[in-house]
């Protein structure tokens, strides 16, 4: 079974819920995906489907690329990724993959890359609150302060915040519930924000949560916790009763 598709991040508005709430909700076209390449376990040692999402010209593909999309009978494509694929659809190079595949989720994942920031301060980029800005501090507004001691280390340490690049990076936003689904526009909607920019390139999938705690097991969890408290609770007034009997005699 397919859990994955390619899309496009179009941009976001707000639509009313059938009980009448506003809902801001971004847009996302999700297909349709060529199926460029089908990997199973025989011929490459695992199994996964590789897709494209949006043709290009083929003059701007170099050549071995071009004939790797002849090969599948497919248009060359602007975005091409490697998503998993269990192995049991019979599915073949060239297929075609829609927006139907999510017809029956409630919620899925989205992953995409974050707008560049470029090079910025730690105001920006760490929520610094920045120096004082009175008592004649003319240039200390946006500094970051002190990043380290003189005499020991004489180092910075790993890890601390500064200024550098910022944004421009992979992010995935988890359980995001679909509010509307246009399987003919192959359009998803769903509620809140997605990384990147407008016409960004996202990959969406099927959310998997973790499984529930059993009933069983969270009884189980109480039983433990409350024989450990009373073990300790025992152990607690044995001293305290050791201390005070000593007490006793010594006197």
């Amino acid at each position: 079974m397919v859990d994955t598709l390619l899309g496009k991040k179009i941009g976001m508005t707000a639509v009313y819920t059938d009980s009448g709430e506003l809902v801001p909700v971004t847009v996302i076209q999700v297909g349709p995906c060529a199926v460029v390449q089908v990997k199973t376990a025989k011929t490459d040692g695992y199994t996964a489907l590789q897709l494209g999402f949006e043709d290009r010209r083929p003059k701007n593909v170099t050549q071995p690329m071009r004939g790797h999309y002849e090969k599948a009978g497919t248009e060359p494509k602007r975005f091409l990724r490697e998503v998993a694929w269990d192995g049991e659809d019979d599915i073949e190079p060239g297929a075609v993959l829609t927006a139907e595949i999510f017809a029956d989720e409630q919620r899925v994942d989205v992953i995409g890359t974050t707008k560049g920031r470029g090079f910025q301060g730690v105001v920006k980029r760490h929520g610094f609150a920045g120096g004082p800005k009175t008592h004649g501090q003319g240039d200390r507004h946006r500094a970051p302060g002190s990043i380290g001691q003189s005499a020991y280390p004489s180092r910075v340490l790993k890890g601390m915040r500064m200024p550098g690049r910022m944004g421009g990076v992979r992010r995935t936003v988890r359980n995001l519930p679909v509010v509307r689904l246009y399987t003919e526009r192959n359009a998803i909607l769903v509620k809140g924000a997605v990384p990147g920019p407008n016409s960004g390139y996202v990959i969406v999938r099927r959310t998997t949560p973790p499984p529930p705690r059993k009933a069983e097991e969270t009884e189980e969890a109480q039983k433990a916790d409350a024989a450990k408290k009373a073990e300790k609770a025992e152990k607690t007034e044995g001293k305290s009763t050791g201390k005070t009997q000593g007490k006793q005699e010594g006197s």
